[in-house]
């Protein structure tokens, strides 16, 4: 793992070397194995490196390849060496030291600027080609790694992180209105759906799923890869594709498990994290190796106020996961007198930007931090388990119920009706006419007289900006829902669009590479590797509602490896947030005045709705309820406070 930088003069002008030298003093704030710099004539190479893999130890990049002709710097762990081995015929005796960046100098001497197309892993690489005077760099599919850069008629400048590029004198630090208009009309969490452009007008990024080349001075962007798979896996019985599925699942874990150090993983008390943890620890059990597992907890006063469908407090399915996997060191951390609004600057400082996700961030950064005093080197996640392996809500079941009923499959459909009565302990003269009306909605609608839902995120950007940057035009053409609300209409076709659509992968790519920059550890997702997502899509869609169940497919494919209480959990639900307003309680007053504050100041007024904020300010109130934490007004208001304490940077 590591932060890179470089600088590439066009025309052969030299390099300088106060600007290499301070774009390596600002990669200084973070934890280093080894620093070096490869400087020829007018290219700069520099890496910031942190040692995860036992191959990456001692390993030297920038490297320089002698009698191809080609220097890298990466950023990077590969997890298809085999397969790129034995397709690039490399000896044996070879394979076991050679670090992934040489690999990846000889992938690209095979397939040149086609060589992202056969990289598994995460990964943000940069090329020289000596030979053709050409700077190649690509980003892996899904954004997980960063790259910024910076380009003008003389020059190409990146880097893993935005900071250092403002260490070059030729850099203004300048806020790019568009992106700012586009993360304050967004309602979801998506940042913004340019993914070149950054929150600085001279920034820019490489988007995930793309490469680039710099030759002659003109910067070419193209898109490598495009999930798409158009044939649906054909297997004889469920069974089969259960084990199929463990088959490739158990894959992708292994190959995250590469590390000289220990491995770690977050732990809820859900399916996702559960199987990952499920596979990891059984595997590291053969190499002596224990996993260790951090699991965010509510502070020991908070007292439960939620719906009893919810589980603030996951402790109780956790503990059942640990005992029957075994191998586990657990660890649950409450986080003690520590809130999202006491991290907001501090977080700023770690993401660069803007941010959405103020609920999270205090335990996010406190289990990198943790893991880190631990040791840890790869910290295991499930982030992008809910569209990849336990796909199937209760919604696509109904739509699957609705499909049944509108090809008359009376057979079937009784089938999966009887499942889902005992399953979830209702009777069919619910679900019948509860079914019919989802089928035949125009039916539906003259017994619901317009019952359907016209709630609206509110709008709090100010319309001067959002006219002058066009930007609800602009998220119109990419199909972002601007009401806010859960309706996507054909939850397969929305499925295929999310992973085509670039915005929804890159928020939490940015997050995980600069927390682990600052923690010299890596964040892995193995329900985010490629041939687990291209396995999950192929899978025909009965197989996410077989039986009557939620997520069905990864509730059966896990029988055995996760306990019961866990696995056919459908009663309870883990809910994160609901003790932020608990732990904002002491200084809820401070936040009030900093809101106040926040409206008054005319350089907030330039961007955000005045009037809209003082209405979310008033009905949000003086005196703090805890399920205020989910209503629009606050997120309105903490989502402003964000950008205002992000404005008063500049």
């Amino acid at each position: 793992m590591s932060a890179i930088v470089g600088i590439y003069n066009f025309k052969k002008e030299p390099i300088n070397n106060n600007c290499s030298m301070d774009l390596m003093k600002s990669s200084q704030c973070f934890p280093a194995d080894n620093v070096h710099t490869l400087q020829q004539d007018n290219i700069f190479l520099g890496c910031h490196a942190q040692w995860i893999t036992s191959e990456s130890i001692n390993e030297k990049l920038p490297y320089y390849d002698y009698n191809r002709q080609l220097a890298i710097t990466a950023d990077v762990i590969l997890d298809n060496r085999k397969e790129l081995f034995d397709m690039l015929q490399v000896n044996k005796q070879d394979r076991r030291s050679m670090p992934d960046s040489q690999l990846i100098v000889l992938a690209y001497q095979k397939w040149g600027e086609d060589v992202p197309k056969y990289l598994i892993g995460d990964f943000a690489i940069v090329i020289w080609d000596e030979k053709k005077e050409k700077l190649f760099a690509a980003r892996d599919f899904s954004g997980s790694r960063t790259l910024y850069f910076y380009n003008d008629s003389k020059r190409f400048a990146f880097s893993t992180t935005i900071e250092p590029l403002f260490t070059l004198p030729y850099l203004k630090k300048e806020l790019n209105e568009e992106w700012m208009a586009e993360f304050l009309a967004i309602p979801n969490i998506v940042e913004s759906v340019d993914m070149v452009s950054t929150p600085y007008r001279s920034v820019h990024q490489l988007p995930p799923s793309h490469s680039l080349t710099v030759k002659e001075g003109k910067v070419t962007l193209q898109r490598y890869s495009k999930i798409e798979v158009n044939e649906t896996l054909k297997l004889s019985s469920n069974e089969e594709y259960e084990e199929a599925f463990q088959e490739v699942f158990q894959r992708a874990v292994s190959d995250r498990l590469r590390t000289f150090g220990k491995v770690g993983s977050h732990l809820s008390g859900g399916l996702d994290s559960g199987s990952v943890v499920s596979f990891a620890a059984k595997n590291l059990q053969k190499e002596n190796k224990q996993l260790h597992t951090y699991s965010y907890i509510p502070e020991g006063d908070f007292v439960d106020w939620t719906d009893k469908y919810y589980v603030p407090d996951e402790r109780p399915f956790i503990k059942e996961t640990v005992k029957h996997v075994g191998n586990i060191n657990d660890n649950y951390l409450d986080f003690a007198g520590i809130s999202p609004l006491t991290e907001i600057d501090n977080f700023l400082d770690i993401m660069e930007m803007p941010f959405k996700f103020f609920e999270n961030t205090f335990w996010l950064k406190g289990i990198s931090e943790r893991a880190h005093k631990d040791g840890i080197k790869i910290l295991l996640n499930g982030a992008r388990g809910n569209h990849s392996i336990s796909w199937g809500s209760l919604s696509l079941t109904y739509q699957y119920y609705s499909h049944l009923m509108k090809k008359l499959n009376w057979l079937r459909l009784n089938q999966e009706l009887d499942a889902y009565c005992r399953n979830f302990r209702t009777g069919k003269k619910v679900m019948i006419p509860f079914v019919a009306k989802k089928t035949f909605p125009k039916i539906g609608q003259l017994f619901s007289k317009g019952a359907q839902s016209d709630y609206q995120f509110p709008v709090f950007i100010n319309p001067s900006l959002a006219e002058r940057t066009k930007v609800f035009e602009k998220l119109g053409d990419y199909g972002v829902n601007l009401n806010g609300g859960s309706s996507v209409g054909n939850l397969t076709d929305y499925r295929k669009k999310y992973y085509q659509n670039l915005y929804t992968w890159n928020k939490s790519g940015v997050a995980n590479t600069k927390l682990s920059l600052r923690y010299s550890l890596w964040d892995r997702d193995p329900t985010n590797d490629l041939r687990v997502i291209q396995f999950c899509l192929s899978l025909p869609e009965e197989q996410y509602v077989n039986g009557g169940m939620e997520r069905s497919f990864i509730r059966r494919a896990t029988k055995g490896v996760l306990p019961d209480t866990v696995r056919l959990n459908q009663s309870r639900r883990g809910i994160q947030g609901a003790d932020v307003i608990h732990r904002m309680t002491p200084k809820w007053g401070d936040f009030i005045s900093q809101l106040h504050e926040m409206i008054k100041d005319p350089q907030v007024s330039y961007y955000l709705d005045g009037g809209i904020l003082k209405n979310a300010l008033q009905k949000l109130g003086n005196t703090p309820r805890p399920e205020m934490v989910f209503e629009d007004e606050f997120k309105i208001l903490t989502r402003s406070l964000i950008v205002y304490r992000f404005l008063k940077r500049f």
